[in-house]
């Protein structure tokens, strides 16, 4: 991500000492500017980078229609001041503002944003509350997630998706600790250049939320709402649009109370101004919307049978075609309303791939039934999790089997002959990729292997449940354990992935000459199929 252009002034520090911290829920008062502590890091406003880019940026807002910028100061007051009034009395209870409101450290306030805003992206506030509750529980302070192990913060992190944000996140509390003086970079350029993971969004949002500095921020729910209130239709992804968006919201940005103008913006757009279905009669900002000027014109439009005009402005670009408008091939549906704005990019289908899995079972191990799982590698893909032994599937391929039962002995040692049972089908989709999973069990006959290597572990299913597993390898331990005594087969998850209901794997199935070996890994999925523990005794 581009770099976050520095926008705190030079008088941050009078108006810290001038205001009083806002209290907590107080109505229409202003949000106090944190004192700087000793060893924070300052700003440079007047260094040549940011020259340039201010330099770049007057050049850019030159060849933009007006109708898509505010116009004058007047304007971008009243949106301020509508935005703030409603977010006072409508803004969301949650428990990362509380903490950043009641926290008087600004190491561990600027911890506790931090922490809720790498969870929150790409993951929806009702998931992340519970694990952000359990994260601050267990790491209250830098200091604390500096000292955990990768393991525990992919246990905690388990399920929430996007792996590789708890770990940067543990990788840059190690940083602070060991490299800062356990004192958070205070502006969103320190943060963005110091913090691995922490791009623009997540800077601006730490530096305006915890340190006060006035710089705005744009994420998929601020977009939203930009697009709409300036009726920008083109691709939001865009180098020039995503350039023009943050433009608006450093515009708009109150110096007063930027954490909360941000934080207020972002809410608009998660309750009122949402992707459909918008309650644009609740929107405090709508006499300043475009868009709903727009929608008004069409509807007067269409009464009129085009016989009227409604007095609205409209696009007349400066140069040529204006870049921020609907573009031609995708015209004005009335059907949309103000959802008009943005259009959504046609998205790229995720690559698709095919895994033979196996949960390895040990039914009289001592304590009870153990299940084998083992390490991912340290990058890439779910880096470091743990997983049922897999090997991918290639539709050409002759020997999967064989590959599925040498990966286990790779494992395990030398396995005796023990049938492989397939169980069912299970799919996951992550960001960019299709996993389908096709499932089998195996269980060992009264071994017990002489040595568990290293990158593996034998676990019950109690210990599954807590250890760090995708929800991938949750769904497919659901599968297995649909298969365990007393597992009601006509239950709702049981007929989503019980063998009955999935597609037999489309193999070719072995000559005679192969049955040796292979008869023992042909997906034998019977009327009535017996647990796996059943079979093992």
């Amino acid at each position: 991500m581009r770099k976050l252009q520095a926008a705190v002034g030079s008088n941050l520090g009078k108006q810290a000492a001038s205001q009083e911290r806002r209290k907590k829920r107080a109505p229409n008062s202003s949000q106090a500017k944190p004192s700087a502590p000793k060893g924070r890091i300052s700003e440079c406003p007047g260094t040549p980078a940011d020259l340039a880019n201010q330099q770049e940026e007057k050049i850019f807002q030159a060849s933009v229609s007006p109708y898509h910028l505010f116009r004058n100061r007047t304007e971008i007051t009243a949106f301020r001041k509508s935005l703030l009034s409603w977010y006072d009395t409508e803004k969301r209870d949650l428990p990362w503002r509380r903490q950043a409101e009641d926290e008087a450290d600004l190491d561990r306030r600027a911890y506790a944003v931090w922490v809720s805003e790498v969870m929150l992206q790409q993951t929806q506030v009702a998931t992340v509350i519970n694990y952000y509750t359990r994260w601050m529980q267990k790491w209250p302070t830098l200091q604390n997630l500096a000292n955990a192990s990768l393991e525990e913060v992919n246990q905690l992190w388990a399920g929430l998706g996007y792996y590789s944000r708890g770990r940067r996140l543990q990788e840059g509390a190690r940083k602070v600790v060991e490299e800062l003086g356990g004192h958070m970079p205070r502006t969103a350029d320190t943060l963005q250049q110091l913090l691995p993971g922490v791009g623009r969004y997540t800077a601006g949002a730490i530096a305006s939320i915890a340190f006060g500095q006035a710089t705005g921020v744009v994420d998929g729910n601020v977009v939203r709402v930009l697009c709409r209130v300036r009726a920008i239709g083109a691709d939001p992804k865009s180098t020039l649009v995503s350039q023009h968006l943050w433009s608006l919201a450093q515009q708009l940005v109150d110096p007063n109370r930027p954490g909360d103008f941000n934080q207020a913006a972002m809410d608009l757009g998660a309750t009122v101004c949402t992707p459909q279905r918008p309650l644009c009669s609740q929107c405090p900002v709508q006499s300043l919307c475009r868009a709903r000027q727009r929608v008004e014109q069409e509807q007067f439009s269409a009464s009129w049978n085009l016989q009227g005009t409604l007095d609205v402005e409209d696009c007349t670009p400066i140069t040529g075609k204006c870049q921020l408008c609907l573009p031609s091939t995708e015209p004005w549906n009335h059907t949309l309303g103000v959802a008009n704005f943005p259009r959504k990019a046609s998205r790229r289908p995720p690559r698709e791939e095919y895994l033979a899995i196996c949960v390895l079972e040990q039914p009289r191990a001592l304590g009870g039934t153990h299940i084998l799982l083992v390490q991912r590698p340290s990058s890439g893909l779910l880096a470091g999790l743990w997983e049922f032994p897999s090997v991918t599937l290639e539709h050409s391929g002759q020997h999967q089997h064989k590959d599925l039962l040498q990966k286990l002995q790779s494992w395990t040692g030398p396995l005796l002959a023990t049938h492989l049972q397939y169980l069912g089908e299970v799919s996951h989709t992550f960001s960019h990729i299709k996993l389908t999973y096709q499932v089998y069990g195996l269980a060992l006959e009264g071994q017990t292997p002489v040595t568990t290597p290293p990158g593996a572990r034998w676990l019950t299913r109690e210990e599954f449940h807590t250890a760090a597993v995708s929800t991938a390898m949750k769904k497919v331990f659901r599968v297995y354990e649909d298969h365990q005594p007393g597992t009601c087969k006509g239950s709702k998850r049981s007929q989503l992935s019980s063998p009955s209901s999935q597609k037999k794997p489309s193999w070719k199935k072995p000559n005679r000459g192969q049955q040796v070996l292979d008869s023992f890994f042909w997906p034998h999925v019977p009327t009535d199929t017996p647990s796996l523990n059943s079979a093992a005794q």
